[in-house]
């Protein structure tokens, strides 16, 4: 895994864009649009750049171009518009660069220029061209993100297993959205910010629902590959039970709210009090909630209010100011606390951490907070993450401490999506149903030859930690769906590359014995290509149990439902948006088009659609 700070680059044909068109984002809005990297390099297969050099130029021409009329406008000049764009990272607002006095004059540490004088402009104007060297045109963000290498295809003989954690983690895709609208194109979403599973599982799907005394339903189901025509494309689909928040049992939530000085921005603490705000509206007189917020130290705001009490959160939230610095650390200790001193036997005990991520007092790496909310994952107390705000946040600390504290995450990146999260999935979000929930997929190399599995690298487990109940792995709240996407490659012969140990443990132990070199034939194509195993554990137990569920060719069809071919669409966007070293034949134009040939009638599907077409327009 790698963890870096992202450059960015603006290229010339954004920075020609801007100066020839004066911007062209969607709807009208010019303030995307300035963002957006013009440049090609897309996986999808298509050369836009030799397009684009075909009606405007080579791009040299545009640099030399570009340079000419930046420099004349005036460096000062230039670099207020280009802090106005913001840059296509989303760059810090003017006034975190630097605090001003109550006219608007910037301090030593950067800002505004409003109340300098114009004699006063023109020294700073010679001031900075004596040290503008010429380095090359970048911009910084301070936005963290984890970057896990991605698994190409595997052999079935060499490994015969697959083991993951179950992920409903939804923020990868509302960050990516952010992203998109905020004008970034393909190149410049950063490595590590675009997961496939994540994408995927924003969406919900029409899939079998549990039965009897299981916690949930499985669908299963097989067609060609869209991307790639040698391979199949298996779909797995989990569902729990959706439960009526009111239905739920009573819950014990602190708010956990970072109030530190890297909140004080629009898209930070007011959105946070807004979308708390709308959680406040659904909660009932069975529930208890607390708020505890951090900067340079912790401070309990409310202690056990009743839920119904939604004036009192209310009033709480909206006297948060924000200021100082970030223990985070030491606002986790606290809220636990707090959550341990009212918990609620039987009931759903739970912290939701709101912040950007940046800590900077106490345990601030990885590592640290891996730790420290592992052991406080003991307590019975659940946790989840919503990450706000742009331009600095640390979405690597963020998704560690939601998935090592058994619970979700969530990047809340307007009052819409806090909507979603906070109200309409308010109990997928809070209720856990299932926890450390795992997948083991079992290949039968008599059918399958080899597999890929999309996305889930940052979920990987060794084999043996299937059956290993102290394994922390992924938890499912109520209403959730779990897609799991693979790959597949069929058998037309083979060469043994696993040792006879191994295969005397597996089940189809007799088929890697037996089939060794000969091609699929009719009456080995009806076999069972598969088994999907899962382990799960109730909330409030330590043993897990274990569900099989088979797969054979009675799972394979060439008419797939919509829900098969959308949840293809995205994962195909996924593997340009990630940036895949296997893209195969994806691209823009075949997600766009497999979009138009379906019925979406859901909102957040024909948003996607908007958002890949926005993309796709852009890079043509």
């Amino acid at each position: 895994m790698k963890r870096d700070k992202i450059p960015v680059r603006i290229t010339a044909v954004c920075l020609a864009g801007i100066l020839l068109l004066g911007g062209c984002g969607s709807n009208g809005d010019s303030s995307g649009a300035d963002r957006v990297d013009g440049s090609s390099g897309s996986t999808s297969g298509e050369t836009w750049q030799e397009a684009d050099t075909a009606e405007n130029g080579p791009a040299e021409d545009k640099v030399d171009s570009a340079e000419n009329d930046a420099a004349q406008e005036g460096e000062l000049q230039s670099a207020e518009k280009a802090d106005e764009a913001e840059g296509p990272m989303g760059a810090l607002p003017r006034e975190e660069a630097g605090t001003t006095d109550d006219n608007g004059a910037a301090d030593s540490t950067g800002g505004t220029y409003d109340s300098i004088s114009e004699k006063s402009m023109e020294k700073q104007n010679y001031l900075e061209s004596c040290y503008s060297y010429d380095w090359p045109k970048e911009t910084y963000s301070s936005e963290e993100y984890s970057h896990w290498d991605e698994k190409g295809y595997v052999s079935v003989m060499k490994e015969p297993l697959s083991t993951f954690a179950a992920d409903v983690d939804t923020a990868s895709y509302s960050n990516l959205r952010r992203m998109i609208r905020d004008g970034y194109d393909l190149e410049s979403i950063p490595e590590g910010a675009a997961r496939i599973e994540e994408m995927v599982n924003y969406f919900s799907y029409d899939y079998k629902g549990p039965e009897g005394e299981e916690p949930f339903g499985v669908t299963t189901q097989i067609s060609q590959c869209p991307w790639n025509t040698e391979a199949e494309l298996l779909m797995i689909g989990l569902k729990t039970e959706d439960i009526d928040y009111s239905q739920a049992p009573p819950s014990n939530l602190v708010f956990l709210l970072d109030v530190s000085g890297s909140m004080d921005s629009y898209d930070k603490l007011p959105l946070l009090q807004e979308s708390f705000g709308l959680l406040a509206e659904n909660l009932t007189n069975k529930d208890r909630i607390s708020i505890v917020t951090y900067a340079a130290d912790t401070r309990t705001v409310l202690d056990g209010a009743r839920g119904n009490e939604t004036r009192k959160i209310l009033h709480a939230l909206n006297s948060l100011e924000a200021g100082g610095g970030t223990y985070g650390s030491k606002g986790i200790e606290t809220a636990y606390a707090l959550a341990q001193r009212n918990f609620i036997q039987g009931g759903n005990n739970r912290v939701i951490l709101a912040t950007d991520g940046d800590l900077n007092i106490g345990m601030t790496t990885e590592e640290e907070l891996e730790d420290l909310i592992t052991a406080k994952k003991e307590s019975g107390i659940f946790l989840s993450v919503l990450g706000f705000g742009t331009g600095n946040i640390k979405d690597n600390k963020m998704e560690t401490l939601a998935d090592k504290g058994n619970g979700n995450y969530a990047y809340i990146d307007g009052l819409r999506e806090a909507n979603k999260v906070l109200a309409e999935e308010l109990s997928a979000t809070l209720l856990t149903i299932c926890k450390d929930v795992k997948f083991q997929v079992e290949f039968n190399p008599a059918v399958v030859k080899s597999y890929r599995l999309l996305g889930y690298e940052n979920r990987a487990l060794d084999k043996e930690d299937f059956q290993d109940d102290t394994k922390d792995a992924g938890e499912i709240g109520a209403g959730h769906c779990v897609t799991v996407l693979y790959e597949l490659t069929l058998k037309d012969g083979m060469n043994p590359g696993i040792s006879n140990k191994e295969i005397k443990d597996l089940k189809y132990s007799k088929e890697y014995e037996q089939e060794l070199g000969r091609p699929i034939t009719e009456s080995t194509a009806y076999k069972e290509w598969l088994t999907v195993s899962v382990r799960y554990k109730k909330p409030a137990e330590k043993t897990s149990s274990l569900l099989e569920y088979p797969v054979g060719y009675e799972s394979y069809t060439t008419a797939p439902t919509e829900d098969f071919v959308f949840a293809a669409a995205v994962a195909e966007f996924g593997l340009l948006a990630s940036h895949s070293q296997y893209p195969e034949d994806a691209s823009l134009y075949h997600v766009d088009k497999t979009l138009r040939s379906i019925k979406l009638n859901d909102e957040y599907r024909e948003e996607f659609q908007e958002l890949v077409g926005m993309v796709y327009r852009n890079c043509r």
